[in-house]
């Protein structure tokens, strides 16, 4: 008899062969897995005390912490579908993911019971909503927190609800080109074989001490809620991105492995105190989010002491769809190196990537010529939630269309150049953002920079560049300008350039070039791209 492939398995799998070794660190908790996985149980038939079936959206919106880590079990084996919230959202997006999920459930941090408070009334049906992290205090909240939830449950096991495998287990809202985010459907399939594909790509074990970066709210936390567990690895939680905390973490704990976006990396080697802490357990930083500059890779595997590999992914394709793993034949050293590292990589078994024109068909493997990323694979989402259209648009003859423009080599190795949208267009000729950013960063001076394209009468659009100082320096728009030149075919070159204090960012820390295009298009008759 076929068992339904679930990411539940990799669970009952940590707590019949690992039940005394230490699963989860979440700042003075320390579960075993024999523990924790007590806790999930729980939590599952708490939440079928409360009504939650097969089907049932559960929203959770907090920072990382093991609650969060339990529910990414606890729901699905109630036959549920977790829904973590992106903490950075607004009130509004939160109203609107809360109706088009149909949430029936909200597990939520005290910080956050303010804003849900403003659009509570304005929803279309009330969640149960049960804090997380504090006495219940105010009318509306159930009258148990999460502890209680999961004291007043049974600890005992039973089947699990789960009976086809390509039933929806997490959902997770993305914001695009619509005018709402979309929500994409991860099926238990999905997550099972993706992470099974990441253990294989990143050689995790069971030695392995996964120190989770990455928000878990976002893209199913880069497969590390599902990839550790699987191989009876530790999780160690870090609540929020903080350099000194993460120093602080791996030296404790002796951390092998965490994720990084390269924003997260920039300010990891700016923190003053990273030559204080004894970082010898590391073996792997695994970096994406954005593309990686090669001179920040080379300064992060050189000052941390540690292997550094780059991938690529999306939220839908749950998420990672590449990593650059290094052929054992190419042998490549020096600038070699250092550039093949810093690519967006091959494609994961399981998986199919390939490079296509705008006809769909593909473009040479000469890594030059420029077409957009398709794939398919078990990995890909089912679709949109409530969104057929949508779906039929982004998965077309079983393809998934991404949106990334990106070249191919004779290796097979893919290089990302840039979004659709992020594509500028001068005078017919294409630029780069990622080409012009990646020489504003080979300047000592820039820590940070975004390029994006502004409305110009002569050319229709020209680049244009935000760029935030290191500490210390003192650096002109000019003088980045000439370095551009110097570095740069001279219509690639920034018209403008404007020395800024910070850059937006979302929840993973990754440059919203959305938020500063807004200030230039408003108004536009035609929108970048």
């Amino acid at each position: 008899m076929l068992v339904p492939l679930t990411p539940l398995m990799f669970l009952r799998r940590a707590e019949k062969l690992y039940p005394r070794k230490v699963g989860v660190v979440c700042g003075h908790h320390r579960f075993s897995y024999a523990e924790f996985g007590e806790r999930v149980q729980r939590l599952s038939n708490g939440l079928a005390d409360s009504g939650v079936g097969k089907g049932f959206v559960v929203a959770y919106l907090g920072h990382n912490c093991h609650r969060l880590l339990e529910a990414y079990y606890g729901v699905p084996l109630a036959g549920g579908i977790l829904l973590p919230l992106n903490v950075r959202l607004a009130a509004g997006d939160f109203r609107f993911i809360l109706d088009h999920s149909e949430a029936r459930v909200l597990f939520l941090e005290a910080e956050f019971l303010p804003v849900i408070d403003s659009i509570r009334e304005q929803l279309q049906r009330e969640p149960l909503f049960v804090v997380l992290d504090a006495e219940p205090g105010k009318p509306w909240l159930s009258d148990r927190n999460y502890e209680r939830f999961l004291a007043d449950a049974s600890s005992a096991t039973g089947h699990t609800t789960v009976v086809d495998e390509n039933d929806v287990a997490e959902l997770f809202y993305t914001s695009g080109t619509t005018a709402q985010p979309k929500g994409v459907m991860l099926t238990h399939r999905n997550l099972f074989l993706h992470a099974t594909s990441v253990m294989w790509a990143l050689q995790t074990g069971d030695a392995e001490v996964q120190l989770h970066t990455i928000p878990l709210f976002h893209a199913n936390g880069w497969g590390a809620t599902h990839a550790i567990t699987a191989a009876g690895g530790t999780h160690v939680m870090l609540r929020r991105f903080e350099p000194k905390r993460l120093l602080q973490l791996v030296q404790q704990e002796k951390v092998t492995l965490f994720n990084l976006v390269p924003t997260m990396a920039t300010l990891l080697l700016q923190e003053p105190s990273v030559r204080e802490f004894d970082l010898s357990s590391l073996r792997l930083i695994h970096m994406g989010g954005s593309a990686m500059p090669k001179a920040l890779l080379r300064e992060l595997k050189e000052r941390i002491g540690c292997d550094v590999s780059c991938g690529y992914g999306l939220t839908e394709t749950s998420p990672v769809l590449t990593v650059a793993l290094l052929k054992s034949h190419l042998r490549e050293e020096g600038e070699a190196f250092y550039r093949r590292a810093a690519m967006t990589g091959l494609e994961l078994p399981g998986t199919e990537v390939r490079v296509v024109d705008e006809n769909g068909v593909d473009v040479p493997r000469d890594g030059q010529t420029v077409g957009e990323i398709v794939a398919r694979g078990n990995i890909v989402m089912r679709g949109y939630w409530k969104q057929p259209e949508e779906t039929a648009r982004a998965i077309r003859d079983g393809w998934l269309h991404t949106g990334d423009m990106a070249t191919m080599d004779e290796e097979g190795y893919v290089l990302i150049v840039d979004r659709k949208k992020d594509i500028i267009l001068r005078g017919g000729e294409n630029i780069s953002s990622i080409e012009v950013e990646k020489a504003l960063y080979s300047h000592p001076a820039v820590l940070e920079c975004a390029v994006i394209a502004v409305p110009d009468e002569k050319w229709g659009e020209v680049p244009k560049a935000f760029v935030v100082l290191r500490n210390g320096n003192a650096c002109e728009a000019e003088a980045l300008r000439r370095h551009c030149k110097a570095n740069l075919a001279r219509y690639k070159v920034p018209a403008s350039i404007d020395i800024v204090e910070s850059l937006p960012k979302g929840g993973t820390g990754k440059i919203q070039k959305k938020l500063l295009r807004e200030k230039y298009w408003r108004g536009q008759e035609k929108q970048v791209h």
